[in-house]
């Protein structure tokens, strides 16, 4: 047996340097190919993670103009109001369900809002999708809210949308063992380079894809914060405002909100129940304060109508805008003015891109036309006027009420009742108790012909289910014709604070001829167009049609008092008017 010395063991044996030196040239050859690659031994690391970043973002960028861009191929605006669910499975312990919907539309998601305790809800919700062709499959999933527990699938239905056009109030049947869903869809085909500003999104990515396109691709020099790694935003997105509160649903969920120019965001994770909202600014309608159980100061932030919910179920409102409250703020009216703040920059922005729109457009004009004509003129000119004027109200809904013939002309009849000066609704107003008259100026519109107009005012109410007053809002419309003889005098009435008020409008039409030198004829017609479906609309339109024929008559009795006075004090305007000029009977 031979004994190695210890020189032999601490000495390497001309094998191991070989393959030592061998393994060494090998990873140096390793180095040098990879570095050759980027170019030099010294870069640093952090160019790399940069230059890596920025491909993935431009790679996500070519994968979202590759399905089309949806600031320049939206051709189809689809409307879909979710109506109401029959039948639904009672998936709580007393037979009953929770339930609300998630819509998907392509890669677009919405939430409406929850219903406690319920198999049949009544929803009446609106949600606005923007899609770039059809047909197009939208999916209306309907789950039972639970307070700890992951949400239960009651059904689900695919409704394939083909064509444009409206389908009516249908009632669709769910893939589960019982329950049916209506369903309102309409859809509108719109011009190829329309914006999805109906749809919400619209003013956020729009200013951030024309802030990306002036200074090139973003270079993310931070770490993901926590609007990367929670809600998946952009990296050019940071947290500008961060408040600890709680989310108002079923029971409260504690988290944080954070605030971005572009974004408010929700995160939860209570009951190890992960909860995130995403709101877009510009799907924000009114920031407002509130009461959670009278002594816990709230911030409400209300959607404006066709947006939906985003994230988790929001809350319901008897006018159809969803909301979502948030409570237990350290400062209330601090967060409050810096949310309100936010939305106003947002919409700064927003104005600064259109005027700044505006004028390359302008610049671009002017110099094709060589500086020659007067900017005023170079604007008129650059204004697109609609082909064909648009109807101020809907013809069809409208039935008779009242024919006769009245004691003035029709000319007389807009110059002393209805002109700017003229004292008449006040009186009108007055005589009927109506309260805080608003009227503004009449002026001109360019999808109608003649002008119009806005009056607000609150109106007393008499039904005992209803408040005690509601607030009123009259859009008027007056067209007089070149001869003086025809008048046409069209409303539109909305109620805010009513039941369903924001389901339906009373479209009024007045129309006058002149067949002597003191007398013409009078037609006046009402009818209620309902712009969602409802359970109680039938008597909704016989009530608000025999309501106005109540208005008609002591309207035409004021009328006819005020213009006897007018014309006994000899102020009967013989002369041409218009509905800007007009003298003041008082």
């Amino acid at each position: 047996m031979m004994i190695e010395t210890p020189m032999e063991i601490l000495v390497p044996s001309w094998w191991e340097i070989q393959v030592t030196v061998a393994a060494s040239l090998c990873v140096i050859a390793s180095y040098w190919f990879f570095f050759s690659k980027t170019g030099d031994f010294g870069v640093d690391r952090s160019q790399l993670v940069e230059s890596s970043s920025i491909s993935a973002i431009d790679d996500k960028d070519k994968m979202v103009q590759f399905k089309g861009d949806p600031q320049t191929n939206s051709a189809y605006l689809i409307k879909l109001e979710l109506l109401a669910a029959k039948n639904l499975i009672g998936a709580n312990l007393n037979g009953t369900s929770d339930p609300y919907a998630i819509i998907t539309c392509g890669s677009e998601k919405r939430f409406s809002s929850m219903v406690p305790g319920s198999r049949y809800p009544m929803w009446g919700e609106e949600f606005n999708f923007s899609v770039d062709e059809l047909p197009v499959q939208i999916i209306v999933t309907i789950y039972d809210w639970d307070i700890i527990w992951k949400s239960t699938v009651l059904g689900s239905v695919i409704v394939t949308v083909e064509s444009e056009g409206q389908t009516g109030a249908v009632w669709y049947t769910l893939d589960s063992p019982s329950g049916q869903v209506c369903l309102h869809i309409k859809t509108i085909k719109l011009p190829v380079n329309a914006s999805r500003v109906m749809n919400g999104y619209a003013g956020a990515n729009a200013r951030r894809r024309a802030s990306l396109d002036k200074q090139g691709p973003t270079v993310v020099h931070q770490k993901p914060g926590p609007l990367q790694t929670i809600f998946n935003l952009l990296p050019d997105e940071f947290v500008e405002l961060s408040y600890s509160c709680v989310i108002e649903r079923s029971f409260l969920y504690h988290g944080r909100m954070y605030v971005s120019a572009w974004h408010i965001c929700f995160h939860s994770n209570a009951f190890s129940r992960q909860m995130k909202v995403i709101i877009p600014i510009g799907d924000i309608d009114e920031i407002q304060r509130s009461q959670h159980a009278f002594i816990n100061p709230a911030i409400t932030v209300i959607l404006r109508m066709g947006a939906g919910g985003h994230g988790v179920p929001p809350l319901g409102s008897p006018d159809g805008r969803v909301r979502y409250k948030f409570a237990s703020f350290w400062n209330r009216n601090h967060a409050l003015r810096q949310l309100q703040r936010t939305a106003k920059n947002y919409h700064t922005m927003l104005e600064a891109e259109k005027k700044e729109k505006a004028e390359s457009a302008l610049r671009a004009h002017s110099s094709s036309i060589g500086g020659s004509r007067r900017q005023a003129k170079i604007v008129e000119e650059t204004v697109t006027k609609p082909e064909k004027l648009q109807p101020f109200i809907k013809e069809e809904v409208l039935v008779g009420i009242y024919n006769d013939v009245f004691p003035c002309t029709a000319e007389q009849f807009f110059t002393l009742l209805f002109s700017d000066d003229s004292k008449f609704t006040n009186e009108y107003r007055a005589a009927r108790k109506d309260s805080n008259l608003v009227m503004g100026q009449w002026h001109a519109a360019d999808e109608y012909d003649g002008q119009v107009r806005e009056v607000a005012f609150r109106s007393l109410c008499k039904s005992p289910i209803y408040p005690r007053d509601t607030a009123m809002t009259e859009s008027q419309h007056a067209v007089l014709s070149p001869d003086k003889k025809i008048f046409v005098f069209e409303t539109v009435q909305r109620a805010h604070d009513v039941p369903f008020g924001s389901y339906f409008e009373i479209h009024g039409r007045w129309h006058l001829e002149t067949i002597a030198e003191n007398s013409s004829t009078i037609d006046i017609k009402v009818g209620a167009h309902f712009k969602k479906w409802c359970v109680i609309q039938f008597k909704i339109k016989t009530g608000a049609v025999n309501k106005y024929k109540k208005e008609v008559e002591l309207m035409l009795e004021t009328a006819r008092s005020y213009i006897k006075i007018c014309t006994s004090g000899g102020e009967t305007n013989n002369q041409s008017s218009t509905p800007s000029v007009t003298p003041d009977c008082n």
